[in-house]
């Protein structure tokens, strides 16, 4: 397990590289990443070409021990280029260009910017192809970091056009899938097709979908090219530093061509503003491990093999709305529990805090002044921790459904503001980690003969293939938990014409007869045997068949006394239904059922900010509260801390987690 940094020597004098580099191999740090904003030094001017800095760079931290991982600095093209080609920049819905001044301001599609990367990409390739430092690459920077997948381009009209013809058999079978009789939305050709820029009212959810789509295979296309030419000029890993909570682009279908997934973890960021609801005083500090944990688990599942965290936050940050200075111990617990969940590397972003330029306000391990910040000696901490941890994958039982269609598809029409798919998808993830699951979150395409488990919330496109996969699992033995506005749509994002679940009502035993929506701040209730549970924003009305098992019944409204929750047996496979969004008991509920009937082993119920990450005989304990905890546990079990755990601490035991018992400490 390794823990590395960001680097930016073209940010410094020479003189100082060499101390950087001693520094950081002293404090523990094995990789560093290089140039992915450097086109323009490493080319100042067209054709000009200059990797003498880079070179003095890489060999000194060579010199050092240190291994190098380089970025192509595509995120980020030269005014002069811009100047030289203006169609390379991308455009908003209305037409206004992405002018330069920032990043990301290329268009995925142009030709001319493909032709640039080409050759900027080889040459460099080619000239590191036999340094022994260089092991890794990173291709570009955040795909589609602020709002930039999707373009509206001349470019990409064109493009999007050439995506529908090689996707339907002729224009008529294109209107009659994406059903354009609606509104006289009908079109004549593939030309005719444009992106959906700006108009009166909604636009077809049909080619919103299709567009989203289109926009995701741009990058696609755009990494490829990146990795296509990495590969033939060496033996290197090639990999993409993906965001996370990030919506427009599918990470599973980018991941195809990559050979390990990695992200970016800022936790006090992202409590703060992808997340619904107010942080608390401990998130503000050290983040939610959940909504960090289920990151963590879809890099690991996509490409399902040990991931890296190529950015992990150092201490404050400058571009949340509010910058809370992280725990005593905060940047040490983040990278443990990256490691418990599975990543192999840690870099933290970034060596030293930058004197220039936007990020100015972004903490780094050293202050401009080259003393010591406050995630310095966390992350030298956890390097010393976890370079004697050996650990191999990952096993989970459980499979949770993540599919970026059905993000899209309900985003287009939410039918409640409050209704997010990830926000939906993240209260089942947590109540399965509050039992100390491991979960592996994984596409719906995905083979599912290695779990007990798999939890699908919000499965609102599906066709008969993916319910007769499901099927196949309840069948020979799986359980399967289902939650609401599953089976309601086609892949093209259509009504079934049959009533929802759709191709999914044989196996579910029940169609919808009504759906109705709510504020959050409106409590609805269910009845399960008597006892009371709140639910919220949304409720479904189920028609069960005879021989389906009704768990839980509306209690107000017109839908009083009708199934909002169903069970259906099949051999020894079973499927629930939950028709409403449930609060944290109900999950609670539905969860522990699920795995008692999968004969999955869990935990009590896990204090909030508490979890335990399994991985190959090691569990981690993470505490990302200010409270202190005691851990009931042998000694000769302990690996790293001790039966206490403190404030935004870790405690490392090769003890099950179904072993192991967590209380608060009596004050």
């Amino acid at each position: 397990m390794s823990i590395g940094v960001c680097y930016f020597p073209e940010h410094w004098p020479r003189e100082q590289w060499k101390s950087d580099a001693r520094q950081m191999a002293e404090a523990g740090i094995e990789y560093v990443r290089l140039a992915e904003f450097s086109w323009g030094v490493i080319e100042p001017t067209p054709g000009n070409l200059d990797f003498s800095w880079l070179d003095e760079a890489v060999d000194l931290l060579a010199d050092y021990g240190l291994k190098v991982v380089l970025c192509t600095p595509t995120a980020t093209p030269p005014k002069w280029l811009v100047d030289d080609y203006p169609e390379i920049l991308q455009a908003d819905a209305d037409g206004t260009p992405r002018n330069f001044g920032s990043r990301r301001h290329y268009c995925f599609n142009s030709s001319r910017y493909r032709a640039e990367t080409r050759r900027i990409v080889s040459s460099m390739a080619a000239h590191y192809a036999d340094h022994p430092a260089v092991v890794g690459w990173q291709t570009d920077n955040e795909f589609g970091c602020h709002e930039t997948v999707r373009c509206y381009c001349e470019d990409c009209s064109s493009a999007f056009s050439e995506w529908l013809a090689a996707k339907y058999d002729d224009v008529d079978d294109l209107n009659e899938q994406w059903g354009t009789t609606f509104w006289s939305q009908q079109y004549t050709s593939f030309e005719a097709v444009d992106p959906p820029r700006p108009t009166p009212a909604d636009h077809h959810p049909s080619r919103l979908l299709d567009y989203y789509r289109f926009a995701t295979d741009s990058v696609v296309g755009y990494n490829r090219l990146h990795a296509d030419i990495i590969r033939e000029h060496g033996d290197w890993f090639v990999t993409h530093n993906f965001m996370g909570d990030f919506e427009t682009l599918d990470m599973h279908k980018v991941s195809t061509d990559l050979d390990l997934v990695s992200w970016d973890s800022y936790p006090t960021g992202f409590v703060q503003d992808r997340r619904a609801g107010d942080p608390s005083m401990d998130e503000l500090r050290a983040g939610d491990p959940d909504q960090v944990g289920l990151n963590h688990d879809l890099c690991r599942a996509t490409n399902d093999a040990p991931f890296w965290v190529m950015e992990q936050q150092p201490g404050d940050v400058n571009w949340p709305s509010h910058c809370p200075q992280p725990g005593n111990g905060a940047m040490r617990l983040w990278a443990h529990h990256a490691v418990g969940h599975g990543a192999d590397a840690v870099l933290y972003f970034r060596w030293r805090r930058c004197l220039e330029g936007q990020e100015q306000y972004h903490a780094g391990l050293l202050k401009q002044d080259g003393s010591l910040d406050r995630g310095y000696s966390d992350a030298r901490t956890a390097a010393e921790e976890l370079s004697a941890v050996d650990a191999g994958h990952v096993d989970a039982s459980v499979a949770l459904f993540h599919d970026y269609d059905n993000w899209w598809a309900i985003g287009a029409q939410p039918h409640a503001p409050e209704f997010d798919y990830w926000e939906h998808l993240r209260c089942y993830y947590r109540a399965l980690r509050a039992r100390g699951v491991q979960v592996d979150v994984v596409h719906p395409d995905t083979p599912l003969e290695d779990y007990d488990a798999v939890v699908a919330p919000g499965l609102h496109l599906v066709d008969t293939k993916l319910a007769d996969r499901l099927t196949s699992f309840v069948d020979r033995g799986g359980q399967l938990l289902v939650g609401a506005r599953s089976g309601v749509k086609t892949p093209a994002n259509q009504l079934h014409e049959t009533l929802a679940p759709g191709p999914l009502a044989d196996l579910t035993g029940f169609v919808v007869d009504q759906h109705e929506s709510f504020p959050e701040d409106i409590t609805l209730t269910v009845d399960v045997d008597g006892d009371e549970y709140a639910a919220t924003v949304w409720a479904e009305w189920l028609n069960p068949d005879p021989q389906t098992t009704v768990v839980a019944m509306h209690t107000s409204g017109p839908g009083a006394g009708r199934p909002a929750v169903t069970r259906t047996n099949r051999g020894d496979g079973s499927v629930t239904y939950c028709g409403v969004w449930p609060e944290s008991e109900l999950l609670d509920e539905l969860v522990t059922d699920l795995l008692s009937r999968g004969r999955i082993e869990f935990t009590s119920r896990l204090p909030d900010g508490v979890r335990l990450n399994e991985r190959d005989g090691l569990t981690w304990i993470t505490n990302f509260t200010s409270s202190t905890f005691e851990i009931d546990v042998p000694t000769k079990d302990i690996v790293i801390g001790g039966r206490t755990l403190g404030a935004y601490d870790v405690v490392v035991v090769s003890t099950v987690p179904h072993q192991i018992s967590i209380s608060r400490e009596a004050l």
